[in-house]
């Protein structure tokens, strides 16, 4: 049985490009609260005028919180087992770093224009290049077993690429959709709740009989 050899030099231990992410998820998350706040001088109804303005700006906040998070979880728990990294890892994951750093602005978009289709699909198609990107990452240290410091068992990497698959299919779709049927395509992303919790099962399940 043959060795596999890596067609491109290793470049490292993952710890910057770890510490690189951690800092760029942070910023993007602080900058989505950055423009949510209240003019100053405001009388009692104003006050609650305003404040009841606000709360598109919140809900799109937290959306992004989750959505941002979660990319940080998979991140973190994608590079446990990676020992060393390689240029295309470092391409991949600048380029995830990329498009995490730039979600505040179609954040500000859905909180301010969530009835304009464009609005909505540039979100989406946002989240789903920020998805896409980390599902092929995720192909990558999978099929590349030298950046490994332990293997990934093919059961629970198919657990992963489902739970970001089902990310990247349904923001994907709801892109050219919010053209057809109006904002109202956001409510498909719900979609994602009970598919999540179902491969969240499975995943359990996987990880339990490798034990």
């Amino acid at each position: 049985m043959t060795t596999p050899t890596a067609p491109e030099p290793l470049l490292g231990r993952p710890e910057r490009l770890i510490a690189l992410a951690d800092g760029v998820y942070a910023i993007a998350i602080t900058l989505l609260a950055i423009d949510i706040k209240l003019p100053d001088g405001l009388d009692s109804a104003e006050f609650h005028r305003q404040l009841h303005d606000l709360l598109p700006q919140v809900g799109a906040y937290a959306l992004s919180f989750l959505v941002l998070a979660a990319f940080w979880r998979d991140h973190h728990r994608l590079f446990l087992g990676v020992g060393q990294v390689d240029g295309l890892v470092i391409r991949l994951t600048l380029f995830g770093l990329g498009i995490a750093a730039l979600l505040p602005f179609p954040t500000s978009l859905i909180a301010e224009y969530a009835s304009e289709p464009s609005a909505v699909a540039i979100y989406s198609a946002a989240v789903a290049a920020l998805g896409s990107t980390q599902f092929t990452l995720l192909l990558v240290v999978w099929r590349r077993p030298w950046l490994r410091s332990a293997p990934l068992p093919d059961r629970e990497a198919h657990a992963y690429l489902a739970d970001l698959g089902a990310t990247v299919v349904v923001f994907a779709a709801t892109a050219p959709l919010s053209f057809l049927i109006g904002s109202r395509v956001v409510w498909g992303w719900l979609v994602l709740l009970p598919v999540k919790v179902a491969i969240g099962r499975w995943s359990t399940r996987v990880s339990r009989s490798d034990v």
